[in-house]
């Protein structure tokens, strides 16, 4: 008896001095050693600005910009991202898209937003390795250098954050890391943003085209790449959005600061004034009017089919049916059109009136002739064939030459109503370009019509697209706009029958368009347009016939 107790309490001892060494050896070792670290896991945490979680907004690691002093930085460098510090918004897929739609296809886009679930689950990498795929396998060189010429600096201007901008003109010279394709940003930020060098991920070639794919040294890892642009040297001034990422780049700076996310969205402050701009945005290509959110992108595409219907409708209502009902089916078909003014009286010489007109759309013409309720002629430098053949009112082909195109008009005054549009080419922004002063040496009986356009989705005129589908754009969209607003004939005496130079006359009318409609009168042409936006000078030769 006592031998098999003192069996069973042998195993008892074991247990009991196995548990003692578990929870006083292990267990409270283990837990003072967790508490050290933690103790010292967060002063640490406090003390290296390099490290900060993205929910600790109870300890801000850095001065939000708006503190940052600008004052005497002109000697000074500053680095920073574009993506999530130059621009309020921290998405850049609508950019992506913008070059998938208007340097690629539509098919492209489409393919680009269904895969927005999948992208939802990736991390930042994967995420951006898969736009980078979708957007650029197959898509040739000159298609992104248009896009990114042409396309992209209106939307990243009106995205800009404005103390991002003032920081960065504060500084002598700037520097941009970046992890999205360095292709898409460095043509705005040297030419509008002035800065001096854009480091950014670089995508690989073959022949004309991208491959969809980064190159050897893969996604740009920007406190990496600022170690080995800078070496030992620090910058002076860093500044970042709350991400990790930025927060490695802008602790290697000797100033830091911090663009938070909800700051950039909530304060208006932060919004970019038109007048502030560096350079005036006068001229940019394109068809989408609005930035491509996924939802916005989701939304243009399942209206597409309605807004096509919409558009062929729209189509038919002005050119086969009475002016009246034209204008009484537009309406309710969604078109908003606002007319002004009254029409001149008939002309005393008889000769037909001379209306000049501002040009915002092919459509000008028919707009103010479905106005005025009676035919016009319309004169135009280029018009497609699919244009000319739609077209419900007549249109005459000019030649550029001074002399014929004079007579050709001449003729036309004699005949009817003429209509012109001096500026040779459409602007789309609140400006006005050069107008030519052929048309005030023709005709005493000037009206001035001023006209404008407002657009939701799609653009209705295009620098290096197909111009024969500008009208069915500028149809498809939900809600298009014209304002015509027709004023008094130009006094006698400040015509060239009153003693005028053909030039006084063409920037008086100009002046007075530029004043009723608000908008900024230039002495740019239709060469700067289509240089800067086409690479050309909007003339299409045409082809001669072999003998």
């Amino acid at each position: 008896m006592t031998a098999s107790v003192k069996t069973m309490e042998f195993p008892m001892v074991l247990l009991r001095l196995a548990d003692w060494f578990l929870y006083q050896f292990l267990a409270n070792s283990c837990y003072r050693a967790a508490m050290k670290i933690k103790n010292h896991g967060f002063s640490f945490f406090l003390k290296n600005p390099s490290i900060r979680s993205s929910s600790s907004h109870q300890f801000p690691l850095y001065p939000s910009l708006t503190k940052c002093n600008l004052h005497g930085r002109k000697y000074q460098t500053l680095v920073c991202d574009i993506h999530g510090c130059l621009l309020r918004s921290h998405s850049f897929f609508p950019y992506f898209m913008l070059v998938a739609f208007e340097g690629g296809s539509i098919f492209r886009a489409f393919l680009l937003l269904l895969s927005c679930p999948f992208l939802l689950i990736l991390d930042y990498e994967l995420k951006l390795r898969a736009m980078i795929f979708l957007t650029f396998c197959g898509l040739r060189l000159k298609d992104m250098e248009s896009v990114s010429r042409a396309v992209l600096p209106k939307f990243y201007l009106e995205n800009l954050n404005f103390h991002a901008y003032e920081a960065v003109c504060s500084a002598g010279s700037k520097v941009v890391f970046t992890s999205v394709p360095r292709v898409m940003v460095e043509g705005f930020l040297k030419e509008y943003l002035s800065v001096d060098s854009v480091v950014g991920t670089e995508l690989q070639t073959k022949g004309k085209f991208f491959t969809g794919l980064v190159s050897s040294s893969g996604l740009l890892v920007k406190h990496r790449a600022l170690k080995e642009l800078f070496g030992d040297k620090r910058p002076d001034i860093g500044i970042g959005s709350s991400s990790l990422h930025d927060h490695l780049l802008i602790s290697l700076c000797k100033e830091a600061y911090v663009v938070s996310k909800e700051e950039a969205k909530s304060n208006p402050s932060s919004v970019m004034p038109r007048d502030k701009y560096p350079k005036p945005l006068v001229f940019h290509d394109g068809r989408l009017a609005f930035l491509p959110t996924p939802f916005a992108t989701l939304s243009m595409f399942m209206w597409l089919p309605i807004g096509i219907l919409l558009a062929v409708f729209r189509l038919f209502v002005g050119i086969c049916l009475p002016y009246n009902l034209a204008i009484l089916l537009g309406i309710a078909s969604g078109v908003n059109l606002k007319v002004k003014g009254c029409p001149p009286m008939k002309s005393q010489n008889g000769k037909g009136v001379l209306y000049v007109c501002t040009h915002r759309t092919l459509l000008d013409p028919v707009f103010l002739s479905t106005s005025l309720g009676k035919p016009l002629t319309a004169v135009t430098y280029s018009l497609s064939k699919m244009s000319e053949i739609l077209a419900p009112i007549r249109t005459v082909r000019l030649t550029r030459d001074r002399k014929r195109d004079g007579e050709t008009m001449q003729k036309l005054l004699s005949e009817g109503d003429l209509v012109v549009c001096p500026e040779g080419t459409t602007c789309r922004e609140p400006y006005l370009l050069r107008f030519s002063s052929l048309f005030a040496e023709l005709a005493d009986e000037i009206v001035p019509v001023a006209m404008n356009t407002d657009v939701t989705m799609f653009y209705g005129t295009t620098a290096s697209g197909l111009k024969c589908l500008d009208p069915i754009f500028f149809l498809m969209n939900p809600r298009p706009s014209y304002s015509v607003e027709i004023l008094g004939k130009v006094p006698r005496e400040l015509t060239c029958a009153g003693g005028k130079s053909s030039y006084e006359v063409a920037n008086y009318i100009q002046k007075e368009l530029g004043m009723a409609l608000g908008f900024e009168c230039t002495s740019l042409t239709r060469r700067d347009k289509y240089l800067m936006l086409a690479g050309n000078e909007g003339v299409v030769q045409e082809k001669r016939r072999k003998p």
